[in-house]
């Protein structure tokens, strides 16, 4: 197990940095000895454009473009409009898969699945086993926000309660399918309901083990800077890592985030308990970068690069 809920407030509440960094780099040295830093290669798809009379084919000729530069995977996520019921995923999931058999379904989130079981008039465990045998593969956990109701949150989440997003990933491990858990930081939540994501997190993970990965990421404002929103800084960016990486012991790999931190930061997160770098495709504007950069900086942390597939298993080795 992990560190306590106290040791955590205690670590958010230090000025000792390098000391933090040097205890979660411990962890991952123990859970990752090989010292290996893996990536993915995949790419992001908004599905609502082909609902809006696009077409499946548009998407499809997205996906080639993301094959095309050595893709192996592809989120899709949109808005889950009135019309959209699972006979139009079930349709589009094997349409894909018809298409690009070897590629892998990393797509939806829980609030989707939600809105997608609600219009269907189908449970959450029977909408996720018809999306898993149309080709759904896996489920990112890219909308929890911060897993505690007192928080207000934007969007899709906002239908959703803490146990809904939890019920979700819970029926999707107890049929098979594996999925990521995300924490977004920094948007006006305290250090305790931070502590309660984790710790929901935690005890899921305890309970089925599903959860292939934890990604900390800090919130962007978008707009918010007048509400009292400061985007977090670097450094407590870093703390929050490190002490997500000792706490989640029980969650094998935790993300040091391109998208949202760029290169130098992504780097240093790698000694603050970090063993993955996420994706090439998916950062954009400032923070993109090529596969070689993001290989680069891996080996000058000190690390091997290797890519993996969305479940962490190695293609090459190199």
């Amino acid at each position: 197990m992990g560190i306590s809920r106290q040791e955590a407030l205690d670590c958010f509440q230090s000025d000792d940095l390098i000391g933090i960094g040097m205890e979660a780099d411990a962890v991952r040295r123990r859970l990752h000895p090989e010292g290996v830093v893996t990536y993915t290669i995949d790419g992001r798809i908004a599905y609502t454009e082909a609902a809006n009379n696009a077409g499946f084919g548009h998407i499809c000729d997205r996906i080639s473009a993301i094959v095309a530069k050595g893709g192996t995977g592809v989120m899709l996520q949109g808005e889950v409009l009135p019309t959209l019921t699972i006979g139009w995923f079930d349709t589009l999931f094997r349409r894909i898969k018809e298409h690009f058999p070897a590629l892998w379904l990393h797509s939806l989130s829980a609030s989707e699945i939600l809105a997608i079981a609600h219009q269907s008039g189908l449970t959450v465990q029977d909408t996720i086993a018809r999306l898993r045998d149309a080709g759904l593969d896996s489920i990112p956990g890219n909308d929890a926000g911060i897993l505690d109701d007192a928080v207000q949150h934007e969007g899709a989440r906002m239908q959703w309660k803490t146990e809904d997003w939890i019920g979700v990933h819970r029926a999707a491990h107890g049929i098979g399918i594996q999925t990521t858990a995300t924490m977004t930081f920094g948007g006006g939540e305290t250090l305790e309901h931070r502590m309660n994501h984790m710790e929901a997190v935690r005890q899921l993970q305890e309970e089925t083990g599903g959860f292939t990965a934890f990604t900390p990421r800090s919130f962007a404002p978008r707009g918010f800077e007048l509400n009292g929103f400061e985007e977090a800084t670097a450094v407590e960016y870093l703390k929050t890592l490190a002490i997500s990486r000792m706490y989640l012991s029980n969650v094998e790999n935790v993300q040091s985030n391109l998208e949202t931190q760029g290169l130098k930061v992504l780097q240093v997160g790698l000694r603050f308990g970090g063993n993955d770098v996420g994706s090439v495709l998916l950062a954009e504007g400032a923070n993109a970068a090529t596969e070689e950069q993001l290989r680069q900086v891996i080996r000058d942390a000190g690390f091997r690069p290797v890519q993996r597939d969305t479940l962490y298993r190695t293609m090459f080795l190199n």
